[in-house]
């Protein structure tokens, strides 16, 4: 099972909490030492100078005002996350209406082939469940892996491109980032595990308008 989302319930109790609980905190703080240790920088997956963005539609605007101001169907709502562009837009009805910064992990270029590899899957997904989360504040989990990713993950291990042993992984979403993390965003430290990963505030304000079902395209 993919620990790269914070999947955490209130039904899990005991050892099995214990235990989940500590490999997962275990891979945040993994996974943030390295985002920090700068093999990112070495690697050329971070921009170490925060410059504005122009790419960004409608950044400042509430994203409420956007819906029900504009197009007022909150219903039609997907969302789309280009990872070479290290952007994910809400759309409504097909248009654009307003876009985040994000990060991924410490891959954000390759498709995902399987558990640990630190990448994003592409393809079409939607959001399976959706809750507040105390390391993260929200999280979105995205349906990966679908009928889709599983073809590719079987044929990449008849190709052999793959060890036997190796798994798909799951439990891959959207969240936000540690308290007081947002510079993250900025600099495009990638330090999830495969996750995409807004700022505390756009996390939260996307999270409002996102319902199970909600499409998610993910795109290099």
């Amino acid at each position: 099972m993919e620990r790269d989302g914070p999947h955490w319930t209130q039904a899990q109790s005991g050892k099995s909490t214990f235990w989940a609980e500590f490999r997962l905190h275990l891979l945040y703080v993994l996974c943030v030492l390295f985002a920090l240790s700068g093999c990112s920088r070495a690697i050329g997956r971070i921009s170490p100078e925060v410059t504005p963005r122009s790419d960004l539609l409608n950044y400042k605007t509430p994203l409420k005002a956007l819906l029900y101001g504009v197009h007022g169907n909150p219903s039609t709502t997907a969302i789309k996350i280009e990872k070479s562009a290290y952007r994910l837009t809400v759309l409504n009805s097909g248009t654009a209406l307003k876009s985040y910064p994000v990060v991924f992990g410490c891959n954000p270029v390759d498709d995902k082939m399987r558990e640990g590899d630190c990448r994003t899957p592409e393809g079409k997904f939607h959001i399976d469940a959706h809750y507040h989360h105390r390391l993260w504040s929200r999280f979105m989990r995205i349906d990966y892996p679908t009928r889709e990713s599983w073809a590719r993950f079987k044929a990449a291990k008849r190709a052999g491109k793959l060890k036997p042993r190796a798994t798909i992984g799951g439990y891959v979403g959207i969240h936000g980032v540690p308290d007081g993390y947002d510079d993250a965003i900025d600099t495009r430290t990638n330090w999830t595990l495969g996750c995409i990963s807004l700022k505390t505030d756009d996390v939260k304000e996307l999270y409002d308008f996102v319902r199970v079902g909600t499409p998610v395209t993910i795109v290099h």
